[in-house]
């Protein structure tokens, strides 16, 4: 499998890892994307979500990629999604979208809006590979 080492910033070796903010409301999924991008060598910071990924995102400067559920209640994907788009702090971390339904309209919507991705679940292994050379390179 593909890792994203030697990425980063100097300093510690969990400091080097590219830190991802993994976003989903189902404890068993969380636990899936953030086990998969750890064996692929990112530090991971997982939340229940998206009121939570903001608080985070506001103390938490060194986010390299945010992948979100769509579906959460509270607020969706697609709206953190927006929210983190219309922020000049952090429109410019790479925003990755999961969903179980393959709805093209929902897909397009939200690269339309922004996002570097839409993975559909169970998220794979090969999956995270892609997104560190698209979106981490």
């Amino acid at each position: 499998m593909m890792s994203c080492k030697g990425l980063g910033g100097e300093g510690s070796a969990a400091a080097a890892l590219p830190h991802v903010l993994a976003v989903d409301d189902s404890s068993v999924d969380r636990a899936v994307i953030s086990g998969i991008l750890r064996s692929s060598k990112f530090r991971v910071t997982a939340v229940d979500s998206g009121k939570r990924a903001l608080e985070l995102l506001g103390s938490e400067a060194n986010v390299s990629m945010i992948i979100t559920d769509y579906w959460m209640p509270e607020m969706t994907g697609y709206e953190l999604l927006k929210k983190v788009k219309e922020s000049s702090k952090l429109k410019g971390i790479p925003v990755v979208i999961m969903s179980s339904e393959n709805v093209p309209t929902r897909i397009s919507r939200c690269l339309e809006e922004g996002a570097e991705d839409f993975l559909l679940k169970p998220v794979q292994p090969s999956d995270v590979s892609r997104l560190c050379n698209r979106v981490l390179r």
